[in-house]
């Protein structure tokens, strides 16, 4: 079964609706590819000043940010790109012990325990891990990988609709099975979008093993729509984003991020004042993201020093308006974007990693043939 995973926290979805609104977002920056470059290493012997860091797609850093790192360290960050998180995470295990890079970025709590069951990793305690949310560092204290960053699916909905039906929008995974709520909620399909199969965890974390089947037959029965990706959702068939009104969608409520909101209001031309969409908190599941130092990493010196800079201020501070997913590490302030239209999500649903692991495949079968089949 093949999950095309959006990830983490919403970035190619992020940069999707960047797109649809006719902005192109920021590149991945890169570097040298390393030829004919050497330094001492920290072994004593000649290592390449170039790391490469291995990424699903949507990998994104402000060049300056990255410049710094250079000037700091002497390493120029190289960027591989390897499809969306899935694919990247299945090439990494393809290639493991001679790995394409020196550090992989992009897998996320709902992969970790394949990944560390298949010894991707090298521990390494990245300096600065003290400072990182204790509730992200779901290793423990192994160190196999560093958290980098958090992002919330969750419920979005489409104010003016609400505003105009005079009609409280949703506010909690109850409130979407209400009749008030016949027919207006669109999702993605959990066996193939990463958004699909965080909203079918996040109601698995709230009605549990023996209550998430029954709240699916009644979701179903309240007309929810299954379509395959997020991009088809949000664009096509959610009326509140820019996409769904230039197709004139007819559904008001659809499965997105917490960080919806900002990027509609960030690429509209012109700005409006307030977002057009609003996110149901009471509807959202924690995606965790993590980096690892590659076991047989030609540069480890490198990939351990860029470690420690992805949590560092500098990169986290930086992360949020070009990956639009919130920092890890504790008090680093948000852009006023954020806090201005972003939704802070106090309570999120969330399941751990290795019982994600344990099930995964079997609740998306009984998934789907609850309400695809």
């Amino acid at each position: 079964m093949s999950i095309t995973t959006r990830n983490g926290a919403g970035r190619l979805a992020a940069a999707a609706l960047a797109t649809a609104l006719g902005v192109s977002a920021l590149a991945a920056c890169g570097g040298s590819d390393g030829s004919g470059d050497s330094a001492e290493g920290g072994s004593g012997g000649t290592e390449s000043k170039t790391v490469t860091l291995v990424s699903h797609d949507s990998f994104n850093a402000s060049p300056a940010v990255l410049k710094e790192f250079t000037q700091e360290t002497g390493y120029t960050v190289k960027v591989l790109k390897s499809g969306d998180a899935g694919e990247a995470l299945n090439k990494e295990i393809l290639t493991k012990g001679a790995p394409q890079g020196d550090v992989f970025f992009g897998v996320d709590n709902t992969l970790l325990s394949r990944a560390l069951d298949n010894g991707l990793f090298t521990p390494y305690e990245a300096k600065g891990l003290g400072d990182v949310d204790q509730a992200a560092r779901l290793d423990g204290d192994r160190y196999r990988v560093t958290p980098v960053d958090t992002g919330d699916i969750c419920v979005n909905y489409d104010k003016k609709y609400f505003a105009d039906k005079k009609l409280a929008p949703p506010a909690s995974f109850d409130d979407l099975v209400k009749p008030a709520y016949k027919n207006l909620l669109v999702t993605e399909n959990a066996a193939t979008s990463s958004p699909g199969l965080g909203f079918l965890l996040g109601t698995i974390g709230r009605y549990g093993d023996d209550g998430w089947q029954d709240y699916w037959k009644k979701l179903k029965a309240n007309g929810v729509q299954v379509v395959d990706g997020w991009e088809q959702a949000y664009n096509e068939n959610f009326s509140g984003s820019a996409g769904g009104r230039k197709a004139k969608a007819d559904r008001p409520i659809v499965v997105s991020y917490a960080s919806s909101p900002p990027v509609e209001v960030l690429y509209a031309k012109p700005r409006p004042k307030t977002a057009p969409t609003g996110v149901a908190t009471g509807t959202c599941f924690r995606q965790t993201e993590f980096a690892g130092l590659l076991t047989g990493a030609k540069n480890e010196a490198g990939g351990k020093a860029l470690l420690d800079f992805l949590i560092s201020e500098k990169f986290q501070a930086d992360m949020p308006l070009n990956m639009f997913v919130n920092p890890v590490v504790r008090d680093v302030p948000l852009p006023a974007l954020f806090t201005e239209f972003g939704a802070t999500v106090d309570r999120p649903e969330t399941v751990a990693p290795a019982k994600i692991a344990a099930n995964r495949e079997q609740w998306v079968q009984s998934w789907s043939s609850l309400v695809v089949k």
